[in-house]
């Protein structure tokens, strides 16, 4: 990586470190982007460089990543692995990862569920990915690209991060959502 991507990925980390770090004492509605660039020493312009939705894209900087992830648990699953299995692995190793990675993440996620903008916008991200995971569950499954199974199979693991976070005991949640597809899952495909 040379100097410039470094400085841009440096820039990119100090704005996504201090929106969070000002969201979570704060409360994301009563900050504002100018102070999130001030505290990382830049100008408004260069926050709205770096993030174009504003304020709510600085707290979902990795979304990228997210999507390819996804395609490749199902994918490169291992021989004799079902995509629900695939699915369950990604979308609980994700959360699994997230929590070890970011020391605040039950915080972050506090934040997300209690601030409606935030909430919205995460689903909207996580699902903007629904079409592509489709197109791999249809290709793993050997279906037609169109198939309904296929799409509210996707639809329905991305949103299982979210309504388990919801609730008391993420991980039983996450698991008992995840059993609940995989018999669905199976009458489709006959695949467990």
């Amino acid at each position: 990586m040379g100097r410039r991507e470094r400085k841009k990925a440096a820039t990119h980390k100090a704005l996504a470190d201090a929106a969070l770090e000002l969201f979570l004492e704060r409360g994301y509605e009563d900050v504002g982007v100018r102070e999130i660039a001030e505290a990382a020493d830049v100008s408004v312009t260069t926050l709205f460089k770096h993030f174009p939705d504003g304020k709510v894209a600085l707290l979902f900087d990795k979304d990228d990543e997210r999507e390819a992830g996804l395609r490749a648990a199902v994918r490169d699953r291992p021989a004799g692995q079902s995509v629900i299995e695939a699915l369950r692995r990604e979308v609980a190793g994700d959360r699994v990862d997230r929590y070890r990675a970011t020391p605040r993440f039950a915080q972050f996620m506090d934040l997300i569920n209690s601030t409606p903008a935030l909430r919205d916008y995460t689903r909207r991200m996580w699902l903007r990915h629904e079409a592509a995971l489709a197109e791999e569950i249809a290709v793993a499954a050997g279906l037609p690209e169109d198939d309904a199974a296929c799409a509210a199979l996707a639809h329905f693991a991305l949103e299982a991060g979210i309504l388990a976070h919801a609730r008391p005991d993420h991980e039983e949640a996450l698991e008992r959502i995840f059993d609940l597809l995989e018999n669905g899952w199976k009458s489709v495909t006959g695949e467990g």
